[in-house]
């Protein structure tokens, strides 16, 4: 169970993930060794599953977003084409989807040419019956952040 002092650690991790043990313990009133083993339970139990620096992919070459959805002939409940999706360079995301389509997959590359790469690899895999997919023009909000609710993200 996560209780209030654990949900404002997990904001202030979340809102930076490079925030020292000691301003954490300074903010949410404790000593820093009890902050510790908290983070060191919360990633034990899988509430933290990592940490990572966000880039830019525009600076990285990375100009276009497109989502596609993918329709594969696979058993109900399989996930084997999806697994093989997550594996081709420049996906970011692939969720299995109810509904007509299977996937939908966040892809990232440098151009046109480049994303027709990516599908043709896509139409590669054993099952995959179709494709569509979407362009984005403009990113008006991408985020990895979660709400977390019920409790406060500093004690100042």
């Amino acid at each position: 169970m996560i209780d209030g002092i654990d949900r404002n650690i997990l904001m202030i991790l979340h809102g930076d993930g490079r925030v020292s043990n000691a301003e954490i313990a300074r903010r949410v009133g404790m000593a820093p060794s009890a902050v510790l083993e908290r983070i060191r339970k919360l990633e034990r139990k899988g509430v933290i599953q990592g940490y990572e620096a966000l880039l830019d992919p525009k600076s990285l070459g990375q100009r276009l977003t497109a989502f596609t959805t993918v329709h594969v002939s696979e058993a109900v409940g399989s996930t084997e084409a999806g697994a093989q999706l997550a594996q081709v360079s420049g996906v970011l995301e692939v969720h299995y989807t109810a509904g007509q389509d299977s996937y939908l997959v966040k892809v990232r590359a440098e151009d046109t040419e480049a994303l027709q790469h990516i599908l043709q690899q896509f139409g590669a895999i054993p099952g995959v019956r179709d494709t569509r997919t979407t362009i984005v023009l403009a990113t008006l909000k991408e985020s990895r952040q979660l709400p977390l609710q019920g409790g406060e993200a500093s004690k100042e």
